[in-house]
């Protein structure tokens, strides 16, 4: 059971996070720079947990940074807008169906957040017009729902191919970066991976620690993008073994990618 208090303070270079949990399994997240007072919410899946971490933090909300437009990570955003005038970004391809919507951005825009400064990465596939954040300097990714910890998003709205695609910017990222995402989901997406990589020792030292780690009830998240490549079965569709294990030697990463994300459909 994951504790209810605060599950993540750290520091970073500039930014500070606080990391706690939403609705039943997903993340809240707020990035704040001290130097301004500025605090963003990342995506807004309930109002009174968003609440709760600010008050426990002490931190003034200026900016809710939305990902995409499922409600699990909207839902929350009338309400606490209304207390607190934030400003409200969002995916420039889903704001018609995101309420209270001030800036809408995609890929290559810049965010602010006081003197932090994010990046906009189009990540689409799980929806048609997901976005994700990445703050350069202190090398910290708010990836939504498109990349999990040993696992991604189911492609809903967009095609394999272009999940895929999606995939490959994050895992393009710089290897020691953090990144977050929107659900507690990494035990279960362990249970799968080794039915694709039984014999991947990353992927078994990646099981030990989330044990220990769930059995001291604290998060999965943050993991590092260059973790991730060595044991996340879906950022290794383009790895020959991988494909050979699933009968797909010479197909495109994306059809490998594809296949296993349709047995994780069906797992």
């Amino acid at each position: 059971m994951i504790r209810p208090e605060g599950l993540n303070w750290k520091n970073h270079m500039a930014a500070q996070i606080y990391l706690f949990p939403c609705l039943k399994d997903n993340f809240g997240v707020l990035i704040h720079d001290p130097a301004s007072g500025a605090t963003a919410a990342i995506d807004a899946p309930e109002a009174a947990p968003v609440e709760a971490a600010l008050q426990k933090t002490g931190w003034q909300l200026s900016d809710i940074l939305v990902t995409h437009h499922h409600a699990d990570h909207t839902q929350g955003i009338g309400e606490i807008k209304s207390h607190h005038k934030c400003r409200v970004v969002a995916p420039r391809a889903e704001a018609a169906r995101i309420a209270h919507v001030d800036e809408t951005v995609g890929e290559g825009d810049t965010v602010r957040v006081g003197g932090l400064q994010g990046k906009v990465i189009d990540t689409p596939g799980h929806t048609a017009g997901h976005i994700s954040y990445f703050f350069t300097a202190d090398k910290l990714a708010f990836v939504g729902d498109t990349l999990f910890s040993i696992g991604c998003g189911r492609v809903i709205e967009g095609n394999p191919e272009m999940m895929w695609q999606s995939l490959l910017k994050l895992r393009n990222l710089p290897d020691d970066t953090q990144f977050y995402c929107g659900h507690e989901y990494t035990d279960a997406n362990i249970r799968f991976a080794k039915t694709i990589e039984p014999n991947n020792k990353a992927l078994a030292a990646r099981a030990e620690q989330v044990k220990q780690q769930l059995a001291a009830g604290e998060p999965t998240i943050p993991a590092t993008i260059g973790a991730e490549k060595a044991a996340n079965p879906f950022l290794r569709a383009d790895d020959a073994e991988v494909a050979k294990s699933l009968g797909l030697s010479g197909s495109p990463a994306w059809q490998v990618f594809a296949e296993i994300r349709e047995r994780k459909n069906r797992f």
